[in-house]
Protein backbone atom coordinates (compact mmCIF):
# COMPACT_ATOMS: atom_id res chain seq x y z
CA UNK A 1 0.00 0.00 0.00
CA UNK A 2 1.51 3.36 -1.01
CA UNK A 3 2.39 5.92 1.66
CA UNK A 4 0.00 8.26 -0.16
CA UNK A 5 -2.99 6.14 0.89
CA UNK A 6 -4.97 7.43 3.87
CA UNK A 7 -7.75 4.81 3.99
CA UNK A 8 -8.23 1.50 2.30
CA UNK A 9 -10.85 -1.20 2.65
CA UNK A 10 -10.44 -4.67 1.24
CA UNK A 11 -13.55 -6.81 0.78
CA UNK A 12 -15.00 -5.16 3.86
CA UNK A 13 -18.12 -6.93 5.07
CA UNK A 14 -20.00 -6.10 8.25
CA UNK A 15 -22.95 -8.06 9.64
CA UNK A 16 -25.34 -7.01 12.38
CA UNK A 17 -26.57 -10.00 14.37
CA UNK A 18 -30.10 -9.68 15.77
CA UNK A 19 -30.95 -11.69 18.89
CA UNK A 20 -34.20 -12.37 20.70
CA UNK A 21 -34.71 -11.86 24.46
CA UNK A 22 -33.10 -15.21 25.24
CA UNK A 23 -30.04 -14.23 23.25
CA UNK A 24 -30.66 -16.62 20.35
CA UNK A 25 -29.74 -15.40 16.89
CA UNK A 26 -32.90 -14.28 15.07
CA UNK A 27 -31.33 -13.02 11.93
CA UNK A 28 -28.26 -11.47 10.33
CA UNK A 29 -28.27 -8.22 8.36
CA UNK A 30 -25.35 -7.57 6.04
CA UNK A 31 -24.94 -3.80 6.29
CA UNK A 32 -21.72 -3.56 4.29
CA UNK A 33 -21.03 -6.17 1.66
CA UNK A 34 -17.59 -6.63 0.09
CA UNK A 35 -16.57 -2.97 -0.20
CA UNK A 36 -13.21 -2.07 -1.76
CA UNK A 37 -12.20 1.55 -1.79
CA UNK A 38 -9.09 3.64 -1.48
CA UNK A 39 -8.71 7.25 -0.37
CA UNK A 40 -5.49 9.18 -0.95
CA UNK A 41 -4.07 11.64 1.55
CA UNK A 42 -5.48 15.14 1.06
CA UNK A 43 -8.53 14.04 -0.93
CA UNK A 44 -12.08 15.23 -0.32
CA UNK A 45 -14.28 12.17 -0.74
CA UNK A 46 -18.06 11.93 -0.48
CA UNK A 47 -20.01 8.75 0.20
CA UNK A 48 -23.62 9.04 -0.89
CA UNK A 49 -26.56 6.78 -0.30
CA UNK A 50 -30.12 6.80 1.01
CA UNK A 51 -30.93 5.61 4.53
CA UNK A 52 -30.08 1.94 5.00
CA UNK A 53 -27.50 1.91 2.19
CA UNK A 54 -24.69 1.11 4.64
CA UNK A 55 -22.86 4.40 4.36
CA UNK A 56 -22.81 5.24 8.10
CA UNK A 57 -21.84 1.68 9.02
CA UNK A 58 -18.94 2.00 6.58
CA UNK A 59 -17.94 5.35 8.12
CA UNK A 60 -17.72 3.85 11.61
CA UNK A 61 -15.04 1.44 10.37
CA UNK A 62 -12.75 4.34 9.45
CA UNK A 63 -11.99 5.19 13.06
CA UNK A 64 -12.40 1.75 14.57
CA UNK A 65 -15.84 2.22 16.13
CA UNK A 66 -16.77 -0.96 14.26
CA UNK A 67 -14.56 -3.81 13.06
CA UNK A 68 -15.04 -5.89 9.90
CA UNK A 69 -16.88 -9.21 10.09
CA UNK A 70 -14.77 -10.13 7.05
CA UNK A 71 -12.10 -8.26 5.11
CA UNK A 72 -9.92 -5.45 6.44
CA UNK A 73 -9.62 -1.69 6.88
CA UNK A 74 -6.33 0.21 6.94
CA UNK A 75 -5.97 3.78 8.21
CA UNK A 76 -2.62 5.28 7.23
CA UNK A 77 -1.21 1.77 6.89
CA UNK A 78 -2.56 0.55 10.26
CA UNK A 79 -4.96 -2.39 10.33
CA UNK A 80 -7.93 -1.32 12.48
CA UNK A 81 -8.60 -4.88 13.67
CA UNK A 82 -5.23 -4.98 15.43
CA UNK A 83 -5.99 -3.93 19.03
CA UNK A 84 -2.67 -2.14 19.47
CA UNK A 85 -3.54 0.31 16.67
CA UNK A 86 -6.91 1.52 17.99
CA UNK A 87 -5.64 4.54 19.90
CA UNK A 88 -3.48 5.73 16.97
CA UNK A 89 -6.26 5.12 14.44
CA UNK A 90 -8.69 7.21 16.49
CA UNK A 91 -6.19 10.01 16.82
CA UNK A 92 -5.51 10.08 13.09
CA UNK A 93 -9.12 9.71 11.91
CA UNK A 94 -11.44 12.06 13.77
CA UNK A 95 -15.20 11.68 13.56
CA UNK A 96 -17.97 14.29 13.45
CA UNK A 97 -21.44 12.83 14.03
CA UNK A 98 -24.96 13.74 13.01
CA UNK A 99 -26.09 15.17 16.33
CA UNK A 100 -23.72 17.78 17.81
CA UNK A 101 -25.45 17.49 21.20
CA UNK A 102 -24.06 13.97 21.56
CA UNK A 103 -20.55 15.21 20.97
CA UNK A 104 -20.43 18.37 23.06
CA UNK A 105 -19.68 17.76 26.73
CA UNK A 106 -18.16 20.98 28.08
CA UNK A 107 -20.17 23.78 29.73
CA UNK A 108 -18.12 26.39 27.87
CA UNK A 109 -17.11 26.23 24.21
CA UNK A 110 -13.35 26.47 24.77
CA UNK A 111 -13.38 23.76 27.47
CA UNK A 112 -15.23 21.46 25.11
CA UNK A 113 -12.70 21.96 22.32
CA UNK A 114 -9.81 21.36 24.74
CA UNK A 115 -11.23 18.07 25.98
CA UNK A 116 -9.72 15.84 23.24
CA UNK A 117 -6.15 17.17 23.39
CA UNK A 118 -6.30 17.06 27.21
CA UNK A 119 -7.22 13.36 27.07
CA UNK A 120 -4.32 12.82 24.70
CA UNK A 121 -1.95 14.27 27.30
CA UNK A 122 -1.08 17.41 25.34
CA UNK A 123 0.68 19.98 27.63
CA UNK A 124 -1.67 22.70 28.96
CA UNK A 125 -0.01 25.61 27.13
CA UNK A 126 -0.30 23.77 23.82
CA UNK A 127 -3.93 22.81 24.53
CA UNK A 128 -4.89 26.50 24.65
CA UNK A 129 -2.96 27.21 21.46
CA UNK A 130 -4.81 24.36 19.74
CA UNK A 131 -8.19 25.50 21.08
CA UNK A 132 -7.61 29.02 19.76
CA UNK A 133 -6.36 27.80 16.38
CA UNK A 134 -9.26 25.32 15.98
CA UNK A 135 -11.98 27.81 16.91
CA UNK A 136 -10.51 30.39 14.52
CA UNK A 137 -10.41 27.78 11.75
CA UNK A 138 -14.17 27.17 12.01
CA UNK A 139 -15.03 30.84 12.66
CA UNK A 140 -16.19 30.28 16.26
CA UNK A 141 -13.41 32.03 18.23
CA UNK A 142 -15.62 34.89 19.39
CA UNK A 143 -17.91 32.32 21.06
CA UNK A 144 -15.12 30.67 23.05
CA UNK A 145 -16.56 31.79 26.43
CA UNK A 146 -20.18 30.96 25.49
CA UNK A 147 -22.23 28.03 26.70
CA UNK A 148 -22.86 25.56 23.84
CA UNK A 149 -26.58 25.52 24.82
CA UNK A 150 -26.94 29.06 23.50
CA UNK A 151 -25.64 28.25 20.02
CA UNK A 152 -27.53 27.39 16.84
CA UNK A 153 -27.29 23.86 15.38
CA UNK A 154 -24.76 24.93 12.75
CA UNK A 155 -22.63 26.70 15.37
CA UNK A 156 -22.71 23.67 17.67
CA UNK A 157 -21.64 21.47 14.80
CA UNK A 158 -18.74 23.83 14.09
CA UNK A 159 -17.70 23.54 17.76
CA UNK A 160 -17.75 19.72 17.38
CA UNK A 161 -15.53 20.09 14.32
CA UNK A 162 -13.15 22.37 16.26
CA UNK A 163 -12.95 19.70 18.98
CA UNK A 164 -11.85 17.17 16.36
CA UNK A 165 -9.38 19.58 14.70
CA UNK A 166 -7.75 20.28 18.08
CA UNK A 167 -6.63 16.65 18.14
CA UNK A 168 -4.67 17.31 14.92
CA UNK A 169 -6.09 14.40 12.91
CA UNK A 170 -4.85 13.57 9.41
CA UNK A 171 -8.36 12.67 8.33
CA UNK A 172 -11.86 13.68 9.44
CA UNK A 173 -14.93 11.55 8.78
CA UNK A 174 -18.16 13.55 8.72
CA UNK A 175 -21.03 11.14 9.31
CA UNK A 176 -24.13 12.98 8.02
CA UNK A 177 -23.01 16.14 9.86
CA UNK A 178 -25.80 18.30 8.44
CA UNK A 179 -28.77 15.94 8.74
CA UNK A 180 -30.24 17.85 11.70
CA UNK A 181 -29.41 21.37 10.51
CA UNK A 182 -31.28 24.04 8.57
CA UNK A 183 -29.94 25.09 5.13
CA UNK A 184 -27.75 27.86 6.59
CA UNK A 185 -26.27 25.53 9.19
CA UNK A 186 -25.59 23.00 6.44
CA UNK A 187 -23.72 25.59 4.39
CA UNK A 188 -21.61 26.62 7.43
CA UNK A 189 -20.54 23.03 8.10
CA UNK A 190 -19.71 22.18 4.47
CA UNK A 191 -17.75 25.43 4.17
CA UNK A 192 -15.74 24.47 7.27
CA UNK A 193 -15.06 20.98 5.85
CA UNK A 194 -13.89 22.43 2.52
CA UNK A 195 -11.58 24.92 4.23
CA UNK A 196 -9.97 22.14 6.29
CA UNK A 197 -9.31 20.27 3.09
CA UNK A 198 -8.08 23.26 1.03
CA UNK A 199 -6.10 25.10 3.66
CA UNK A 200 -4.97 22.45 6.15
CA UNK A 201 -4.72 19.57 3.67
CA UNK A 202 -6.79 17.30 5.93
CA UNK A 203 -8.34 14.29 4.17
CA UNK A 204 -12.13 14.62 4.35
CA UNK A 205 -14.70 11.83 4.10
CA UNK A 206 -18.22 13.23 3.90
CA UNK A 207 -21.12 10.82 4.39
CA UNK A 208 -24.35 12.40 3.22
CA UNK A 209 -27.57 12.00 1.28
CA UNK A 210 -27.65 15.67 0.25
CA UNK A 211 -26.52 15.84 -3.36
CA UNK A 212 -25.53 19.49 -3.40
CA UNK A 213 -22.96 18.86 -0.67
CA UNK A 214 -20.87 16.53 -2.80
CA UNK A 215 -20.19 18.79 -5.78
CA UNK A 216 -16.87 19.93 -4.27
CA UNK A 217 -15.50 16.41 -3.80
CA UNK A 218 -12.56 14.94 -5.69
CA UNK A 219 -14.42 11.65 -5.85
CA UNK A 220 -17.88 10.32 -4.97
CA UNK A 221 -18.80 6.76 -3.98
CA UNK A 222 -22.51 5.90 -4.18
CA UNK A 223 -23.72 3.08 -1.93
CA UNK A 224 -26.80 0.93 -2.18
CA UNK A 225 -27.63 -2.24 -0.23
CA UNK A 226 -24.20 -2.30 1.40
CA UNK A 227 -22.23 -2.09 -1.83
CA UNK A 228 -20.53 0.65 -3.82
CA UNK A 229 -22.67 0.83 -6.96
CA UNK A 230 -21.17 3.94 -8.58
CA UNK A 231 -17.93 5.85 -8.23
CA UNK A 232 -16.37 8.77 -10.04
CA UNK A 233 -16.00 12.54 -10.01
CA UNK A 234 -19.12 14.56 -9.13
CA UNK A 235 -19.53 15.36 -12.83
CA UNK A 236 -19.36 11.69 -13.82
CA UNK A 237 -21.88 10.76 -11.12
CA UNK A 238 -24.29 13.61 -11.90
CA UNK A 239 -24.19 12.73 -15.59
CA UNK A 240 -26.25 9.65 -14.65
CA UNK A 241 -29.44 11.30 -13.42
CA UNK A 242 -31.71 8.37 -14.21
CA UNK A 243 -29.48 5.87 -12.41
CA UNK A 244 -29.38 8.13 -9.33
CA UNK A 245 -33.18 8.36 -9.36
CA UNK A 246 -33.37 4.56 -9.42
CA UNK A 247 -31.22 4.55 -6.26
CA UNK A 248 -33.75 6.95 -4.68
CA UNK A 249 -31.22 9.78 -4.58
CA UNK A 250 -32.26 13.32 -5.38
CA UNK A 251 -30.13 15.32 -7.76
CA UNK A 252 -29.28 19.03 -7.30
CA UNK A 253 -32.11 21.04 -8.86
CA UNK A 254 -29.83 22.72 -11.35
CA UNK A 255 -28.49 19.32 -12.53
CA UNK A 256 -32.04 18.06 -12.93
CA UNK A 257 -33.11 21.17 -14.86
CA UNK A 258 -30.14 20.80 -17.23
CA UNK A 259 -30.98 17.12 -17.70
CA UNK A 260 -34.62 17.93 -18.55
CA UNK A 261 -33.57 20.68 -21.01
CA UNK A 262 -31.17 18.21 -22.61
CA UNK A 263 -34.00 15.69 -23.01
CA UNK A 264 -36.00 18.39 -24.79
CA UNK A 265 -33.23 18.67 -27.36
CA UNK A 266 -31.07 21.52 -26.03
CA UNK A 267 -27.38 20.93 -26.58
CA UNK A 268 -26.20 21.09 -22.94
CA UNK A 269 -23.31 19.02 -21.57
CA UNK A 270 -23.88 16.23 -19.04
CA UNK A 271 -23.31 16.66 -15.32
CA UNK A 272 -23.97 20.37 -14.81
CA UNK A 273 -23.08 21.03 -11.15
CA UNK A 274 -24.13 24.59 -10.40
CA UNK A 275 -26.11 27.57 -11.63
CA UNK A 276 -23.09 29.32 -13.17
CA UNK A 277 -22.34 26.32 -15.36
CA UNK A 278 -25.93 26.11 -16.55
CA UNK A 279 -26.04 29.81 -17.39
CA UNK A 280 -22.83 29.64 -19.42
CA UNK A 281 -24.05 26.47 -21.20
CA UNK A 282 -27.29 28.25 -22.14
CA UNK A 283 -25.42 31.36 -23.26
CA UNK A 284 -23.24 29.21 -25.52
CA UNK A 285 -26.20 27.79 -27.43
CA UNK A 286 -26.57 28.76 -31.07
CA UNK A 287 -30.11 29.75 -31.95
Amino acid sequence: MSSETMLRTENLTFEYIRRDEEGNVEGITTAVNGVNLEVKKGEFISILGHNGSGKSTLAKHFNALLFPTEGAVWVDGMNTSDAKNIWDVRQEAGMVFQNPDNQIIGQVVEEDVGFGPENMGVPTKEIWERVEESLKTVGMYEYRKSSPNHLSGGQKQRVSIAGVIAMHPKCIVFDEPTAMLDPNGRKEVIRAARALNDVEGITIILITHYMEEVIYSDKVFVMDKGQVTMQGTPREIFSQVDKLKELRLGVPQVTLLAHELQKRGLNIPDGILDRKELVSALKGLRY
